[in-house]
């Protein structure tokens, strides 16, 4: 084992100095984004606003991108985001000394609330120009305004809540609907619902906050300078236009939960992070004397929504008595805070501040913070200034805190896509783990590190965590690519040690019993895992020897089974004695070959088992390698025993309908060894004729004939055709069986006679039996009584022979007066013939003029013809034509001869005279006349009418048209 970790040590510090020399040249690893650009863009990137105000900016609200200012002393600039260029201004239309205390802006960006310092209120919808004057909210200062995100719309604003710098909260409603009872009036109603106390009398309500949550309660959220109330209550469903009095109405009688603090800033400010658009706030930071207050809002909670609070102290280089902050604003892991020359980012994590920007003084005092909770973007602005901060992706650093804070569950959520950082952070929760002694979920993390792998292991090895190491090594494994097979093997090959010693260990400890199985079952699992299987099967060899070190046969039989390496399980089966196993085995996988292998050992001891299995297998055996298993056997077993033997074997004939010579003469052996009767039988089925017969003959013979089965020999004899010989040994066993012998060659009288003649003579010779030798004449109509008296002795008497004598006397004379009538009916046949012959010579037919030949239709009279009785006529030439291409080789040759001889014959003679008799002359000796010639021409062409005669018959397939111009036909039809 220590080979194989320095060997793969080698293999992972090779790879980590190639990365060390990549980093060196500034090349980042493979899938690892570089540091540098992310310091580089800040999280809070800012922006100056390209805008140069007429007047000096007095108040700045944004929400949903609608941009809202104070200019001067009576001018309000609304600006649509979506379109900077086309700004929309507003005259307020005092005349008096009154001035913009506050302004306030809905979620929507459509409703517009300007508070003024003479205690008056405007309001401004989005879509109209004119500023309407809120009669009924005279006489209060505004400090705050919750609105409605529930039930508001773009002319109604649905009830809202609003602060008083006395500390009253009103209820009231605002709508711009045409046709409404209050038209000319928008606010629909002002009404008290509570007022907020501090403990030297009211004070002012900074902030205002309405969230929603779960089975209809609604939380309120009131700050004022020093506390922090909460207002807790459900609105009935179908009320909910109805407002907010029945949640201050439960509260009228005591104050509801508020957090308290002693310093005082002179006033407070609370906000909120809002995830995504138009869902609930998850965080909150209120800024107030003693710092900021941060925690989650938890809508669950029954009584108040705040959770997990914390309070987070300014830097210490605020200090609220000479620059105390003036605004807050919260994102989803910093609180900005605003100070009159800077702003400061601090981590809601750790408190840290993680982000300072000083502004110059050419631009004025900071004067306001507020962010446009839709689109995430914070504004700030001097009385002649604005600028604009966008938030860029802002967990960036995220994972170090969590990291640092040991929740490393959300570093790693924070860090999943930055492969560099996620490492940083398991390397750090193995470390912890390991130093907490949770070795396991250490070996984890550690697996999925880049560090070196020997420091990992050594330090497991020291710490003697086994358990650990071992986990550690499997998801290291899991981890490994498929081409990095050397790590793969040795690997795999240590934890099978690993697991091995383990389980030596566990199993010679009784009270460990439990933890042993779950230690086997995982080590099954691994050895059977399919991304390990090609590397346990490329290195089997040195598993097994690791098996058979520890002597671990059980996983030794479970591997090979794994490796579907079943010849080495059914060995180790068979060397146990367990042959019962190992047929199951072989049954189970059906391989051919280890049935040809293991069969000699085990049919030596389950031999009925086995023959069932070869007869389960069917025809996926081939019985000639079964039957060298089957020799061994028969040779040392017993007669019962050998009856498997042949049970298997009449499978393969009679189901299989086996045809292999080996088969069928093992089978007759068999037969001829202890089955006598079935031989005989087995030779009768398989039939008589040679050709379809699958034993050796000559084979069966010898083995019959060794074994003294006279009957299966006449039997093979008579197949063989060895009749005489078949007689022969018949005659030793049973005279009838040689009689049925005798009576096989039926085209052969000659054979015939002479088989019973050997009958007869061993019946007379051998038998001494005259009746018997009598009976066998009557038995063969061949043998008459002259053929057997030479087989008598000489002192038989006559007495024993006369019936039969007469017998062969009255047979002669029943023959010889056959012959003369079948002489009498020859010679009446012969006259017949002769009168036939003379009648058809004189038989003649007319043809008319006008008759044509029935081959070609010209006129038949120009050219030698023939006429045939059935009525056609043809040319000579036509006919020949005709009939020449179907004749028979020999006859086409024999024609053309004669043709040449008939043209010999017709050379005109060098003499004036010719005898009139040429014809009929002979042409010499040994030559054929020319009358004579032309009648055999005559019988070779005209023996019948090629369309009545067999030649029509016999061309019945041909094609009407010449396959060779079936294609010109086809074309000239076209």
């Amino acid at each position: 084992m220590a080979s194989i970790l320095d060997e793969y040590e080698d293999s992972l510090h090779r790879s980590a100095s190639v990365q060390q020399s990549r980093a060196s040249v500034g090349i980042p690893h493979s899938g690892y984004v570089n540091a540098r650009l992310e310091k580089e863009t800040p999280i809070f990137n800012k922006q100056r606003i390209d805008f140069a105000p007429p007047e000096k900016i007095n108040s700045l609200v944004v929400s949903s991108n609608q941009l809202c200012m104070s200019l001067g002393k009576d001018t309000i600039l609304r600006i649509d985001l979506g379109k900077p260029d086309e700004p929309n201004q507003v005259e307020l239309g005092r005349k008096d000394e009154a001035r913009v205390y506050k302004m306030f802006l809905d979620h929507t960006g459509s409703h517009l609330l300007i508070a003024l310092n003479t205690s008056e209120c405007l309001y401004l919808n989005r879509s109209v120009q004119k500023v309407r004057a809120l009669s009924r909210w005279k006489g209060h200062l505004i400090e705050s305004v919750g609105w409605n995100k529930f039930l508001g719309s773009e002319t109604n604003t649905g009830p809202i809540l609003v602060g008083t710098s006395q500390g009253q909260i009103y209820e009231a409603e605002i709508s711009v609907s045409e046709g409404s009872l209050f038209s000319t009036n928008p606010d629909q109603y002002f009404r008290q619902v509570y007022t907020l106390e501090e403990e030297s009398g009211p004070a002012p309500v900074c902030c205002l906050e309405i969230e929603r949550g779960i089975e209809g309660k609604f939380f309120i959220i009131a700050t004022t300078r020093k506390r922090l109330f909460q207002f807790v209550g459900k609105v009935p469903e179908g009320t909910e236009q109805q407002g907010f009095s029945s949640i201050f109405a439960m509260h009228a009688d005591h104050l509801p939960s508020f957090r308290e603090f002693p310093a005082n800033l002179g006033f407070s400010e609370i906000a909120f992070y809002t995830p995504k658009l138009r869902s609930n706030p998850r965080s909150f930071a209120w800024m107030m004397g003693n710092g900021v207050l941060y925690g989650t809002l938890d809508y669950s909670r029954p009584d108040s929504i705040l959770s997990d609070e914390r309070v987070w102290v300014y830097p210490s280089d605020i200090d609220i008595t000479v620059n105390k902050p003036i605004s807050i604003v919260l994102t989803q892991f910093h609180f900005l805070l605003l100070l009159p020359d800077r702003v400061k980012a601090v981590c809601t994590l750790n408190g840290q501040v993680v982000f300072q920007d000083l502004f110059l003084e050419k631009f004025g005092l900071l004067t306001c913070m507020i962010k446009d909770p839709t689109v995430q973007q914070i504004w700030i602005h001097t009385e002649k200034v604005v600028f604009r901060y966008h938030v860029q992706r802002e967990s960036r650093d995220v994972w170090k805190m969590y990291m640092n804070m040991n929740k490393f569950d959300l570093a790693k959520e924070y860090c999943k896509d930055r492969p560099e950082c996620l490492d940083i952070v398991l390397a750090k929760e193995a470390e912890h783990c390991f130093q907490n002694k949770r070795y396991l979920d250490s070996a984890k993390c550690y697996a999925l590190t880049q560090n070196y792998f020997e420091e990992i292991a050594l330090k497991f090895i020291e710490a003697k965590q086994e358990e650990a190491l071992m986990e550690f090594l499997i998801k290291k494994l899991s981890n490994l690519k498929p081409s990095e097979k050397t790590q793969t093997t040795l690997l795999t090959t240590w934890l099978t040690e690993l697991y091995l010693n383990w389980l030596g260990i566990l199993e010679g400890d009784p009270s460990q019993r439990n933890l042993y199985l779950d230690t086997r079952e995982k080590f099954r699992t691994f050895l059977s895992s399919p991304k390990n299987k090609d590397c346990l099967f490329n290195n089997r060899a040195s598993i097994y020897e690791l098996l058979a070190s520890h002597g671990d046969t059980e996983h030794m039989v479970y591997f090979a089974v794994i490796m579907q390496d079943y010849e080495r399980v059914v060995a180790h089966h068979c060397q146990h004695d367990e042959y019962d196993e190992a047929l199951n085995v072989l049954s189970r996988h059906r391989d051919e070959k280890l049935f040809y292998k293991f069969s000699p050992v085990l049919i030596q001891h389950i031999p009925k088992k086995v023959v069932d299995a070869w007869i389960s297998m069917g025809s996926r055996l081939d019985a000639r390698n079964l039957i060298p298993a089957l020799v061994n056997y028969s040779q040392s077993a017993s007669t019962q025993q050998i009856n498997e033997a042949i049970r298997y074997m009449e499978f393969c004939v009679y189901q299989l309908e086996e045809t292999q010579q080996a088969i069928h003469n093992y089978l007759l052996s068999l037969y001829a060894l202890c089955r006598p009767d079935s031989l005989l039988s087995y030779l009768e089925q398989a039939g008589t004729n040679p050709n379809r017969i699958h034993y050796d003959l000559k084979y069966a013979l010898r083995l019959c004939a060794e074994h003294g089965h006279h009957h299966a020999c006449v039997h093979i004899y008579k197949v063989m055709e060895l009749y005489e010989e078949a007689v022969d040994l018949a005659l030793q066993v049973d005279v009838d069986l040689a009689k049925s012998c005798a009576d096989l060659p039926e085209d052969d009288e000659e054979l015939r006679k002479k088989l019973w003649l050997k009958i007869a003579r061993h019946v007379v010779q051998e038998e001494k039996d005259v009746k018997k030798a009598m009976a066998c004449l009557s038995s063969c109509a061949l043998l008459k009584i002259e053929d057997v008296l030479p087989f008598f002795p000489d002192f038989v008497t006559i007495d024993h022979f006369k019936e039969a004598i007469c017998n062969s006397l009255e047979d002669y004379n029943k023959h010889i007066e056959e012959l003369k009538r079948e002489m009498e009916e020859a010679t009446q046949s012969a006259k017949r013939i002769r009168e036939d012959i003379q009648e058809m010579r004189n038989k003649y037919g007319s043809v008319e003029p006008q008759e044509k030949c029935a081959a070609c239709d010209f006129p038949l009279l120009n050219r030698p013809f023939y006429l045939f009785l059935c009525g056609h006529m043809f040319h000579y030439d036509c006919l020949l034509q005709a009939v020449f291409p179907n004749l028979p080789a020999y006859k086409q040759a024999k024609l053309e001869d004669l043709q040449k001889k008939l043209a010999a014959t017709s050379q005109p003679s060098k003499s004036h005279h010719r005898p009139k008799d040429a014809d009929t002359i002979s042409l010499g000796k040994g030559q054929q006349s020319r009358e004579q010639i032309k009648t055999d021409i005559d019988d070779i062409v005209a023996a019948e009418c090629v369309f009545c005669g067999e030649l029509m018959i016999r061309s019945i397939d041909k094609p009407f048209i010449d396959p060779q111009k079936y294609e010109e036909e086809m074309q000239s039809w076209l």
